[in-house]
């Protein structure tokens, strides 16, 4: 994967600890220098999960997500994609799969170079029955790649675990999104599963990593719009 000649109008490229990389509004995020791909927190299975427990939702999260992960990865052609962790909701997610579902995911994972799961707290055992690697951190690229993101400095980190959404007031209208959370020297990935919440950046949760409540790269329906994190408000 190398970088277009022209970026298209809705990605946001901007450097983490220095090596460019591309913001997808989809909620990916693209290394192209190295051909890498990150996807975080799928989160595959969640309906089925909540059903379990009582809260009926419709049961076609897993597809869906999947066919937007098929989209973004034909989109950027990547050689390395790295599922960023929490990518089956619990370790019996793979048993209450569609068999479609299944398959499709399969596939799409012998479609790419090299797949490399990275442990989540929610799978920190990915089933080995769809392919690829299996990993608790990845150094590739000048980047460090882990689920959860370490508290304190940590220079060229990609972390997820956070699910980062900034909400924003303007012209007296609050616009509350998913978002990738960053200073520049690491990244903290948005939820790409159909059924996962966001944590405001403004959150403890955030200061805790970064020091101050972090820029968020503001994932709209066409584009993604940088915003300083002192433009960020909390949900209260």
């Amino acid at each position: 994967m190398n970088a277009p000649p022209h970026l298209p109008a809705d990605m946001l490229k901007t450097a983490i600890a220095g090596i460019p990389v591309l913001a997808d509004p989809a909620g990916l995020l693209a290394v192209p220098g190295a051909g890498i791909l990150v996807a975080s927190d799928l989160h595959f299975e969640k309906g089925s999960a909540w059903a379990a427990g009582g809260q009926l939702m419709p049961p076609y999260d897993t597809r869906a997500t999947l066919k937007r992960l098929a989209a973004g990865i034909a989109r950027h052609t990547p050689s390395t994609v790295i599922a960023l962790g929490d990518s089956f909701h619990d370790l019996r997610a793979a048993g209450r799969m569609h068999a479609d579902d299944t398959a499709a995911l399969a596939a799409l994972v012998a479609s790419v170079p090299r797949w490399i799961w990275i442990e989540g707290n929610h799978d920190p055992a990915p089933p080995p029955q769809f392919g690829g690697e299996v990993h608790e951190t990845v150094e590739l690229a000048g980047l460090v790649f882990r689920h959860e993101p370490t508290e304190g400095e940590a220079k060229g980190e990609i972390a997820g675990h956070l699910h980062p959404a900034a909400k924003i007031r303007r012209n007296g209208r609050a616009l509350r999104r998913r978002c990738f959370a960053t200073d520049g020297t690491r990244l903290v990935m948005p939820a790409f599963g159909a059924f996962t919440g966001g944590l405001n950046v403004c959150d403890e949760a955030f200061s805790r990593c970064f020091g101050r409540v972090p820029d968020a790269l503001v994932m709209g329906r066409e584009k993604v719009w940088p915003v300083a994190g002192g433009k960020c408000v909390g949900d209260g």
